[in-house]
């Protein structure tokens, strides 16, 4: 086994990152490594590679017991990574690249010559004809990566690490890559590939680690590993606890469409999406990670340009150039990530609130602070936010009650179509519960909700109906009637399913 990670466990400020991981890699094996975001991928990987050090567990690599300090050591021992951004000397040229810090020199001089000749040597083993003359920026994302792997090759590495390799390739570019890395196999190169392109893995990997919440769930052939099993695997389950939500939702006639994507595409990530969301009603967006779930939440608010295909809000159609445009239009957006996109933490808890208010408080540009008080008092109650006042730093707050504060900031502008996208991540259980009786008892009132999770049993629990998206389309519709926790894993593994929403 040239590869051995068993037991790992890494921790940050006392929150568990890793819990007893494992991974093997043989010589000349392509190995994937999947989960959704959060699942421990990149901890796995940085502890490998010397980022990180672990706290428990050993790893053997190439016949040793290794623990290695930086990243530069692992390299040194042969592991190479290629990261979703390549990270290559732009404006060197691909000869460069690729003799990079281990120039040959003649006469204590650089010697062009033979790094042309080396990197010429080199790319053709991949069919690569290309003048290593020219700088690596003036060459597409796929011949960037060939180049980077050449880099690899040229340094001996036994293991190379490929982290989301064909997330901005197209389908010529991604058999070109993966015609490389077949390769490199023959000449026993053990890969780890880090995908979620469910149809890419089983096309071109020999085995799979599925990891979850920080540990390893299961691990196989991929042959022997049915689609459905491997999703599962990822997503796991905690259906029983939003049972008393999916209880109200009864079946009501179809309301007037608030929004609809036709064909929707944008960039490599959203390919052909249809969408219909409903008045009052929650319509969720299901999907792997990478499936295009946050990208197409992104289009509809405006922060992606609409580059095919039409929407539609109320009716009348809409290209939007920026999200102010989607806001007017009565949009808001809960992203992905609050920390990152959300909250800002050093502000209070009601300037957080207020920010998409803003403009409709200022009176010659003067804030009128008597309102926005009222304002927030009122989804302060409203929402049951638990908090000590509103001047208290929002930081302080735990997750679900800022994940309120978010909602209520768009709640206040009177929104008709309010996205969520992953609302009770990084929430306990109980807050789970609370933000999705809450967005049930929105839309009862008339809001139409998008809500994006890869939580199948959140979905399951509130939505009105579901759309699936794979690989930046959509899949699949599953009204009320048809949702089983059993049919969205075969919508999600791209089966096909009968009229009832069932898996032939």
């Amino acid at each position: 086994m040239l590869l051995s990670m068993q037991e790992i466990s890494k921790s940050f400020a006392g929150v568990a990152a890793l819990r007893s991981a494992s991974l093997e890699v043989a010589a000349g094996e392509i190995m994937a490594l999947v989960g959704q975001n959060g699942a421990g991928k990149s901890t796995l990987i940085k502890i490998l590679t010397g980022a990180y050090r672990l706290d428990t567990g050993r790893i053997l690599f190439d016949g040793q017991e290794r623990a290695f300090a930086s990243p530069a050591e692992s390299q040194a021992a042969g592991i190479a990574t290629i990261y979703q951004e390549i990270n290559l000397a732009a404006q060197r040229s691909v000869a460069e690249n690729i003799y990079l810090a281990r120039e040959p020199r003649r006469f204590g001089f650089l010697d062009h010559r033979a790094m042309r000749a080396g990197a010429r040597e080199i790319l053709n083993t991949f069919n690569l004809d290309i003048d290593v003359d020219r700088p690596v920026a003036q060459f597409s994302a796929a011949t960037r990566q060939m180049v980077a792997i050449a880099r690899s090759v040229m340094q001996k590495a036994k293991l190379l690490i490929m982290d989301e390799p064909t997330s901005s390739l197209d389908e010529r570019e991604v058999e070109i890559l993966f015609r490389t890395i077949r390769t490199l196999k023959e000449k026993g190169v053990g890969v780890i590939f880090i995908g979620h392109r469910l149809d890419e893995l089983y096309a071109l990997c020999d085995r799979v680690t599925i990891m979850r919440d920080g540990q390893t769930v299961a691990a196989g052939a991929m042959r022997d590993m049915p689609k459905m099993d491997l999703v599962h695997h990822m997503l796991g389950r905690e259906l029983a606890a939003f049972e008393a939500i999916s209880n109200g939702i009864e079946e009501q006639a179809e309301r007037p469409v608030r929004l609809a994507l036709t064909g929707a595409g944008s960039g490599v990530r959203v390919r052909g999406v249809d969408l219909t969301v409903r008045e009052g009603e929650i319509s969720g967006l299901a999907g792997l990670l990478g499936s295009g779930r946050s990208e197409t939440a992104r289009i509809v608010f405006g922060v992606d340009r609409l580059e095919s295909g039409r929407l539609d809000v109320s009716g009348a159609s809409r290209r939007y150039q920026e999200p102010a445009e989607a806001i007017a239009d009565g949009i808001g957006l809960v992203s992905e990530d609050r920390k990152v996109d959300g909250i800002v933490p050093d502000m209070s808890i009601r300037e957080n609130m207020t920010l998409a208010l803003l403009p409709r408080l200022r009176k010659a540009g003067i804030v009128d602070r008597a309102r926005e008080d009222a304002i927030v008092k009122h989804f302060i109650a409203a929402l049951r936010i638990k908090c000590a006042s509103p001047e208290q730093p929002i930081k302080e707050l735990s997750g679900g009650n800022q994940q309120k504060v978010l909602l209520a900031r768009w709640l206040c502008t009177n929104p008709k179509i309010l996205i969520v996208d992953e609302p009770t991540r990084g929430i306990d259980i109980g807050a789970k519960s609370e933000i999705l009786k809450l967005l049930r008892k929105l839309a009862d009132e008339g809001l139409s909700v998008l809500m994006i999770s890869s939580e199948l049993e959140e979905l399951l629990a509130a939505a009105d109906r579901i759309t699936v998206l794979s690989d930046g389309r959509s899949v699949a519709v599953l009204p009320r009637a048809a949702m089983s926790e059993r049919a969205l894993l075969a919508a999600m593994a791209h089966q096909e399913s009968d009229a009832s929403g069932e898996p032939r």
